[in-house]
C-alpha cells in the first residue's frame, strides 16, 4: 500500500509495490489521473484502475475507461461504493458509480 501526491509519483509507487489495485483521482498535479491510468496499465501489467474523483464529466469518465481503468466512484458515493469497486474490479468486471449510470 502506497500514496502519491501527484500522477508521476503514483507510476513510480506502482511500479516499486506492484499493487492489485490503484485508486486515482482524475484531478492530480503534474500527471492527470487519465494519463497516469494509461501509463500505469503499460508499465504494471496487470494492475487495475478504480478512479475515485468528483468529476462526473460524460467525457472525463469515456477518457478513463478508455485509458485503462476498470472502475470509477464518485467521491461523494466512496463510503457506500468504493469497497464494491475495488471488489469488482479485482473479479475483473468493470465498476460505474450509480448516480453516473443514471
Amino acid at each position: 500500500m502506497g500514496e502519491a501526491a501527484d500522477g508521476m509519483q503514483a507510476i513510480e509507487k506502482a511500479l516499486e509495490t506492484k499493487p492489485d489495485v490503484v485508486l486515482l483521482d482524475v484531478g492530480l498535479p503534474a500527471l492527470s489521473g487519465i494519463d497516469a491510468s494509461s501509463r500505469l496499465c503499460e508499465a504494471v501489467p496487470g494492475v487495475r484502475v478504480v478512479f475515485l474523483t468528483a468529476y462526473q464529466n460524460r467525457e472525463i469518465v469515456h477518457a478513463a475507461f478508455s485509458n485503462g481503468a476498470q472502475g470509477y466512484v464518485l467521491k461523494a458515493h466512496a463510503y457506500t461504493e468504493l469497497l464494491t469497486a475495488v471488489e469488482a474490479v479485482l473479479r475483473g468486471e468493470k465498476f460505474l458509480s450509480s448516480r453516473i449510470q443514471r
